[in-house]
């Protein structure tokens, strides 16, 4: 990647960290925590779902750059996609990470493309994931009730 790609996306990351998109908490949602017991990050996500299709995400938490980053760049590619491409974006996400080769298909990444240096970083990585697999829990979760 060229460094004019990587200060992009640098700053991308570091604007989703300082401006997080969606903070908060939905009163009534869908709420599911999980945490890095490596590095002390701890995600918060609370999702509305309707017929299938997320309405609205939000999320809280502390952390680092880039595990609220990751947060604030996920609640806003899945808000509107239904719940089955928010779990497909998930797993093209995980891919990305782990810088494996991933077809997003006809699904957006955004923001989301300017995590793909972290798999360059092997113990970034659950910090990037962190909200995905909190996303993924709370789905199931939803799924199993």
């Amino acid at each position: 990647m060229s460094s004019n790609l990587d200060q992009l996306y640098r700053q991308v990351i570091m604007d989703h960290y300082k401006n997080p998109r969606n903070r908060g908490e939905l009163d009534g949602a869908l709420t599911f925590n999980l945490n890095n017991p490596t590095c002390g990050d701890r995600i918060k996500v609370s999702m509305e779902i309707e017929d299938g299709k997320i309405k609205e995400a939000k999320f809280e938490g502390e952390g680092c750059s880039i595990s609220l980053a990751s947060a604030s760049m996920m609640t806003e590619t899945i808000k509107g996609l239904p719940v089955e491409d928010a779990l497909k974006l998930s797993n093209i996400f995980s891919e990305m990470m782990l810088g494996k080769e991933y077809d997003e298909g006809d699904l957006d990444l955004g923001d989301l493309e300017a995590l793909q240096g972290v798999s360059k970083f092997p113990a970034r990585i659950k910090c990037a994931t962190l909200a995905w697999k909190a996303l993924e829990k709370g789905v199931n979760q939803k799924e199993e009730e």
